[in-house]
């Protein structure tokens, strides 16, 4: 089958996105590839549709956890066998996906960077036949990068490993000193490389400084329609901002990694379906999201890069309709950004300190916790020794850095279940009502428990059977002891991995590459985004193609505030807008709604005046705007 054939089959598209063709072809080629595609590209068809074609198995490197596992659980559902490893699996799930990748029952095994460091894994994948290797998330091994993840530059062993296959290195964003670097890291030879333009062409870029940035959020979501996103980098300005939106009238929830699976999975699903149409979060949401048409995407504090920033607004205007990426600023913000850095990278004594509590905490002896991983419950950690979380996270980012422990605080996965008895063997089981009944409602649920685990929703199975969570846990255990399931509850706690032995502090090395390096490129990426927040002197888009290397072809975008300004202060008066708003009012007032390209066909040679009174009636709350549409709202 052809790729286009492929994709037809198990995805329903007829077609693919700009630049997937070309980096699949060089994939299947044998080539060295890196894929720069933005948020929304479309970046994992590139390597599951040639999966589907290689006569082997393909690997995929990913950090998250989540993301993994809602990839692999997307795959299952098109009929193609996955399966996933990181820390967080049992023995027997280890031992299960192993067994399948061995025996060439699956087509790709996605693996958490960590495990590669593992003897007893890399000894087992040694026995794969292995077609290529994907390397997602790619900026991550990169020192360079704003994400840098030392237990991605064990990817190049994998390389060695396999030294004959094709690698294909995956980012949304990296300038050309990340891309260098990560072909350097990764042993590419030769690579191709495809990048589609930085350039978001029906995103409009908009800086508004406000110190009441509350009034301002809620004027731009009046102001407009559609799905939006609003990003916050605390979890509970998360539920505050929520609340002061629903007060509003707008229907709004929020988002953040504190979150149960199953509180996670419910908004993020009632927002795809349209039931809230406005989601606070952390950046914790966003990663995998594919939904189309989120018109906006607001920042109501301002992240730490313009990486950071690109792919978060890149999440508004996917279906190519006009959409707002939206950052609001205050005056005490650039001092805010300042304090960051000493957050992000504090004394090398703190963090020592910090490495020597942490042994303490979870019970590490000197010399002992190699290739061991530990439940970890950070907010305990903290509290017990009067520790500062932010930069205490900090303090355990730099020490993973330095390779001495490896932290995540992405929460583990829902529970999971699998039957460990055939269906001959249900008969004779003794149960008590209950139980039965719970049992054979989880039949009927959740389909393929006999040959695989599976995620499932105690929540979910009480709400079914019409009983309490707790006695949908109790069948669970007791099923359990009875060997007829094995169930694996869901574990919300962060863990700590080590990958050497505990030291004492004082032989503890900070390189000057993981420390004073990266603090001082921090600090180069912080610069960055205050010159986008605060300067009026450059078209916003510009800033970021610059920023990304983009050299060719760079012009002012026309539709950012900077532009917008522009327009108005060389072409057009204050009194000419407000004439051709008042004009476009009275058409609206006749029809209530029409789109964009049908008003502008009535005025075909004023296109940038009609566009500034659209703007101007926006702004007044005359109109909504929905993508192409626009709604008369007096």
């Amino acid at each position: 089958m052809t790729p286009v054939e492929i994709l037809r089959r198990y995805w329903g598209y007829d077609s693919f996105r700009p630049l997937q063709a070309e980096i699949i072809d060089s994939l299947l080629s044998g080539r060295d590839t890196i894929g720069l595609l933005p948020t929304g590209g479309g970046k994992s068809l590139t390597f599951q549709v040639p999966a589907m074609m290689f006569d082997g198995l393909t690997i995929v490197v990913s950090p998250l956890i989540s993301l993994m596992k809602d990839q692999v659980d997307n795959l299952y559902q098109r009929g193609i066998r996955a399966v996933y490893f990181h820390s967080g699996l049992t023995r027997r799930e280890s031992r299960l996906a192993l067994d399948r990748c061995r025996l060439e029952k699956v087509k790709l095994a996605y693996l958490s960077p960590e495990r590669l460091k593992q003897k007893n894994f890399t000894d087992e994948l040694r026995q794969w036949r292995v077609s290529a290797i994907v390397v997602d998330e790619a900026h991550c091994i990169s020192q360079w990068g704003y994400d840098f993840r030392p237990s991605y530059l064990a990817i190049k062993d994998l390389r060695e490993m396999f030294p004959d296959v094709p690698v294909l290195a995956l980012t949304a964003s990296a300038t050309p000193d990340v891309v260098a670097d990560i072909a350097d890291k990764l042993a590419l030879r030769s690579p191709q490389i495809f990048s589609k333009s930085f350039a978001r062409d029906n995103i409009s870029y908009i800086v508004r400084r406000d110190e009441h940035k509350e009034g301002r959020m809620l004027k731009v979501l009046a102001n407009t329609s559609g799905s939006s996103i609003v990003y916050v980098r605390s979890r509970r300005r998360c539920r505050e901002l929520s609340d002061t939106i629903r007060a509003a009238g707008i229907t709004s929830d929020f988002y953040h990694a504190g979150l149960s699976p199953e509180e996670k999975a419910d908004r993020q699903d009632r927002w795809k379906r349209g039931e809230i149409r406005v989601i606070v979060a952390t950046n914790a949401f966003g990663m995998g999201i594919d939904k189309h048409d989120v018109r906006v995407v607001i920042h109501y504090d301002l992240p730490s890069s313009l990486e950071e920033y690109y792919q978060e607004a890149g999440r508004a205007g996917r279906d190519g309709h006009p959409s707002f990426a939206v950052l609001l600023v205050a005056k005490s913000d650039k001092a805010l950004l300042t304090r960051r850095l000493g957050e992000a990278y504090p004394p090398k004594e703190y963090i020592l300190r910090v490495y020597e509590l942490l042994g303490n905490f979870l019970d590490v002896v000197v010399g002992g916790g190699y290739n061991h991983v530990y439940e970890c419950d950070f907010n305990r950690f903290c509290l017990l020794f009067k520790l500062q979380p932010a930069v205490t996270r900090s303090a355990l980012s730099i020490l993973s850095r330095a390779g001495y422990i490896e932290y995540s605080d992405e929460s583990l996965t829902m529970s999971r279940i699998m039957i460990l008895v055939d269906k001959s063997d249900f008969y004779g089981l003794e149960l008590d009502a209950t139980t039965e009944a719970i049992f054979q409602g989880i039949l009927r649920i959740y389909p393929g428990l006999f040959s695989d685990y599976v995620t499932i929703s105690e929540s979910r199975i009480a709400s079914t059977m019409g009983v309490s969570e707790l006695a949908v846990t109790t069948a669970l255990v007791t099923l359990s002891r009875m060997h007829v399931i094995h169930y694996i509850p869901r574990r919300m706690t962060p863990y700590v991995y080590y990958p050497t032995s505990r030291e004492l502090p004082r032989y503890l090395v900070i390189p000057k590459a993981v420390y004073e390096d990266q603090r001082q490129r921090f600090a180069a990426r912080l610069d960055a985004i205050k010159r986008f927040a605060f300067s009026d002197d450059c078209c916003r888009s510009r800033i970021l193609l610059e920023y990304f290397g983009q050299k060719d072809d760079i012009r002012d975008c026309g539709h950012c505030d900077i532009c917008r300004s522009r327009v108005v202060r060389n072409e057009y008066s204050d009194t000419e807008i407000d004439r051709f708003a008042k004009t476009i009012e009275t058409y609206l007032s006749a029809r209530h709604n029409m789109t964009v390209e049908e008003l502008m066909v009535l005025f075909p040679t004023a296109r940038k005046i009609v566009a500034e009174a659209l703007r101007k009636l926006a702004e007044d709350g005359i109109i909504s705007l929905d993508g192409n549409r626009i709604g008369y709202n007096c």
